[in-house]
């Protein structure tokens, strides 16, 4: 059964929404696992209001990026019934989606599907069908200390050359007083290292397969930016980049020990430092699949005993209504929204008042190229679409990382990524 919230809309001005689940839901708890990064962790005090007022209990299971993903593939893909909401992404969600591990989603009216961006809601379905509801989207872009440059003398243009950056992260350089040229993923995953990688390696004209599906990771492309990378985060980059990706180079970035950061658009929210810029994401020549696509979505396990109740929470958690809670919330703000997942958060005087981030962000995201081209002939930037990719992409992960450190060369690093990743399509029956 569902009702109006009309209680929140009143004095609290907290919360407000179209549809929600009330205490004679099926369920009076639902357990969430989500991603342990800054929206979602706001996301559980802005939800007391919802237990306050249907009743139902949340017990939220919080996980950093790499383990949430290996827990929460292995009990979906199982049936392990022990989550009864998950933060998925557009990598999953579209697969999952259309093997049945994930319930069709079905929203009121008074949500308004139609205004979450096209990108985010076509990279969330399967045949035209929502399997994942966009909690925030992002693209990625250059986040740079502006005084810092400023002081050196350099610029960061939109899309500059990766030479130019280069030269901004040497400049800026100055480990004696630490602050570091360029603090960059490289934790192992393939959705942490290799989210970045993906994306320098398309800027400098290279791609995960061939046409027939074939890895094409020992090609020159691949080795270019390989070597780029190492050299620009070895010789630029904090100590211990090989153990760095989202969470911690936010912790570093808000110390003031980066002079710039490449990553997702999302993390302008929770910058503290100021004189933050913004610039589109660099590329080598070819600026297609440069920066990445990606939301972190809430999607309902198939056969889940409390799935009405669920998908209740999950349409309140993604409406245009809690990004109003969390907007007027006390300990939040509109600097502090979920982005990049509908257009009516860009009409919002307050959050544009609050986010000098807003135009880049809207920009990358609008430029992001997840469609199939002859150089990439599968659909992602990050990622390939394929249900193999995370095995590949992990093992890809672990040897790019093993090239950062210094325990192998960039040749050989590669061509045990060419390897493991042929081995693993070969079994996979892409070919023979």
């Amino acid at each position: 059964m569902k009702t109006t919230m009309r209680a929140l809309m009143g004095a609290s001005a907290l919360l407000s929404v179209a549809s929600l689940a009330t205490a004679e839901s099926h369920a009076t708890e639902l357990t969430i696992a989500i991603v342990n990064n800054g929206h979602m962790i706001n996301m559980q005090t802005v939800a007391e209001a919802y237990t306050a007022e249907t009743g139902v209990e949340l017990n939220w299971v919080s996980l950093e990026e790499g383990v949430l993903r290996e827990q929460v593939t292995s009990d979906t893909a199982t049936g392990g019934g022990q989550y009864d909401i998950i933060n998925i992404g557009m990598q999953e969600a579209p697969i999952w989606g259309a093997a049945g591990w994930i319930e069709p989603l079905n929203f009121s009216a008074e949500y308004d599907v139609d205004d979450i961006l096209p990108a985010m809601r076509d990279g969330l379905s399967a045949d035209g069908q929502l399997y994942a509801a966009p909690f925030y989207g992002e693209s990625s872009m250059v986040m740079y200390r502006k005084d810092l440059a400023d002081a050196a003398g350099v610029t960061i243009a939109d899309n500059d050359s990766w030479d130019n950056v280069m030269a901004a992260a040497a400049a800026m350089h100055d480990p004696d007083n630490g602050v570091y040229g360029a603090c960059l993923r490289g934790k192992p995953g393939w959705g942490d290292n290799m989210a970045f990688v993906t994306t320098m390696v398309n800027s400098f004209g290279g791609a995960w397969f061939d046409a027939e599906m074939r890895p094409q990771l020992d090609s020159a492309e691949w080795q270019s930016a390989i070597e780029f990378y190492v050299e620009l985060l070895g010789t630029y980059g904090p100590p211990g980049s090989e153990g760095n990706s989202f969470n911690e180079i936010l912790a570093l970035y808000n110390e003031g020990k980066c002079g710039l950061w490449i990553d997702a658009t999302i993390a302008a929210s929770f910058l503290e430092v100021d004189g933050v810029a913004y610039a589109q994401s660099p590329n080598a020549g070819n600026p297609v699949g440069a920066n990445w696509l990606w939301a972190w979505a809430m999607a309902v396990p198939t056969g889940s005993p409390n799935s009405e109740a669920a998908q209740d929470f999950i349409e309140w958690a993604t409406s245009k209504e809690y990004i109003q809670a969390v907007g007027n919330h006390p300990e939040f703000g509109w600097g502090s929204v979920p982005t990049g997942t509908r257009a009516s958060t860009y009409e919002i005087s307050e959050f544009l008042a609050a986010a000098p981030f807003a135009a880049a962000e809207m920009a990358a995201i609008e430029s992001a190229a997840p469609g199939a081209t002859d150089l990439k002939p599968y659909v992602g930037v990050q990622f390939a679409s394929i249900p193999e990719f995370p095995e590949v992409g992990t093992a890809v992960a672990q040897e790019i990382a093993a090239a950062l450190s210094g325990a192998k060369s960039v040749e050989d690093a590669l061509a045990a990524s060419q390897e493991a990743a042929d081995s693993i399509m070969r079994e996979a029956g892409y070919y023979e």
